[in-house]
This record gives structure tokens, sequence and C-alpha cells, in this order.
């Protein structure tokens, strides 16, 4: 399906989040149009591209979802929860959201990728872990819908505040391991992902059905020193952060945000992901499916997001 201008239109929920502005970005450039869901009254409506449609809906409100699904070639759903001190604080942009676009998506014949995390391969983890899986599911039990999911790494690039901080202090040649020893994760920078949503696009139905994790690349992963290295490109010192420590912070944390009323980053569920003793991604099934491949290592990401 496509507009009346010929030109194929792609649905995106989380327009003006992180990756959703580089996905943004990426569609454009490949001539496609975006038409971005977003709710009424956001302040963040300024995030969208000059070139993208604003389509204001809720994640709950399905009759409005189903609209914005008219005339669309197909979705990326790309919003979601990542802090909260409850499951419900990640049910409804995780679990409940994609169950309304998935079930307008089936009605309209559209392809869905869903921008899961590769903590859905490890539900028991935390709040956060299951809610992704809880996500991954709901799409799964949509009839007749010709889905994919991506299960991402940790994502970095510019414009994440995330990520930032700790990126910073590993570029100045600290290395704080907030992790168990040995630990091996996996990373992805923003713009091999978008590539790869891309790359999604072009062979979506070879796809369908499918999960697929990625990353950049790098063999095995990264241990904490290796990591450091490719940021920093020196010599560093390392600043092993106990697990009792990161366990109480987050346990304070957890009671000060039920008490003020914010949604917390670091809670006990956060901590058992970052002890986790490896967090790995395998590119290989999707360049089979694609012939998509990473061309972003660590170190030159980070010379794009520190300036050199």
């Amino acid at each position: 399906m496509a507009d009346d201008g010929g030109v194929a239109r792609i649905a995106l929920t989380g327009a003006t989040g992180f990756v959703g502005s580089h996905l943004q970005t990426s569609l454009l450039a490949r001539g496609y149009a975006v038409r971005a869901l977003v709710r009424a009254g956001s302040p963040n409506v300024s995030r969208l591209a000059a070139d993208t449609e604003c389509f204001q809906a809720e994640l709950h409100e399905q009759t409005r979802i189903a609209a914005a699904m008219e005339g669309v070639t197909a979705a990326i759903y790309c919003a979601g929860s990542v802090r909260g001190r409850s499951p419900g604080d990640f049910a409804s942009a995780n679990v409940r959201g994609v169950a309304n676009v998935a079930a307008a998506c089936a009605a309209h014949g559209v392809p869905l990728l869903l921008m899961s995390s590769l903590a859905a391969s490890r539900p028991e983890v935390s709040d956060y872990a299951a809610s992704k899986r809880a996500g991954e599911q709901a799409l799964q039990d949509v009839p007749g819908l010709q889905w994919t999911v991506f299960r991402p790494p940790a994502i970095y690039g510019p414009g994440d505040q995330e990520m930032l901080p700790l990126l910073k202090l590993m570029r100045a040649g600290i290395q704080p391991r907030l992790g168990p020893a040995g630990q091996r994760i996996s990373l992805l920078n923003v713009k091999d992902l978008a590539a790869a949503v891309v790359s999604w696009l072009d062979h979506r139905a070879v796809c369908a059905g499918q999960t697929y994790s990625l990353d950049d690349g790098f063999p095995g992963g990264y241990d904490w020193p290796a990591m450091t290295a490719e940021l920093a490109g020196r010599s560093t010192v390392q600043v092993p952060v106990p697990r009792a420590l990161l366990a109480g912070v987050a346990a304070i944390n957890r009671t000060l945000s039920g008490l003020f009323g914010y949604a917390p980053m670091l809670t006990p569920g956060k901590v058992r992901e970052l002890w986790q003793q490896e967090w790995l991604c395998d590119n290989g099934a999707f360049f089979i499916a694609t012939g998509w491949q990473p061309t972003v290592p660590l170190a030159a990401g980070a010379q794009e997001l520190f300036g050199g």
C-alpha cells in the first residue's frame, strides 16, 4: 500500500524518542513518508522532522490507532517505557500499546516491526524485561499479523541520555565496572539500528514471524576493559562498583520514587539486569535474511559522539 503520490508511508510510534528520532531521519532519507503517532499535547512535537506527518493518537485509543494505519505500507513500534517501580509502570507502553497497534495493523494488512529489547530473552530478571517479553507475546497472539521483532542490546549514539554519562566516564579513562568480573555485553550504534530497520522494510516478507538480536559485530561482545579501551584509546583506571552498593542505592531510589512520584531508572530489577554474566547478540540470522551488516564500530561511534 502507498499514499496517493506513490510514496510508501511508514507509521511510527515513539518517533520523538532517541531511537525514533534517528528512524525518522533514516526513513525520510530513503524516500519514505513517515507518519508519527504522537499523543495530544506532547511537549516533544518539536522533535519531529519537518517532513514527518504528526498524527495525534494515544496508545490506548484503538479507533485513532486504526485510523493511523490507513494507507500505510508498514508500521514500526518504537514506543516504550524503560523507567518504573512496578509492573504497571511498564505495561501501558510495552504491552497494551503493542497489542492495540498490532490489532490495527492486522486489520489493515500492515506488517509490524516491534522494537523490543535483549532483556526480553530473560523475563524473570526484572519487571522491565518481563514487560518486553509480554509485549512480544501480545504481538504474536494477534491472528493474521505479519510481525517481526528486533531485540537490540544497549544502544548508544547522538541524542542518547541514558548511556551518555557512563560513556563520558569511560572516554575519560575511568572504567566503572557495573557488573560481575568477566561480564560480556553487546552494543549497537543507533545508526546501525536505523539501517537495520530500513533493511527490514526491504525484506519484511522474508523476516515475517522472526525475532532478531542485533549488535555491532564485535566478536564475543565487550568486557569492561575492552569497552573502555575502544572508547578511551589509552590506559584506564578500573573502578569496580560492588553489587551491594548498587542494590542499596536502588532500594533507596525505589522508596523515594514512591514518596515523590517519579519513575526510577535504577531499581533492584535494573541491578539484576546489570549483574547478568552476559548480554550477547548474534547477527547471523538477520544477515542471512537481509544482507545487513553493522558499519559503526565503537571507536568510530565514540569519535562521532564526542567530536574526536
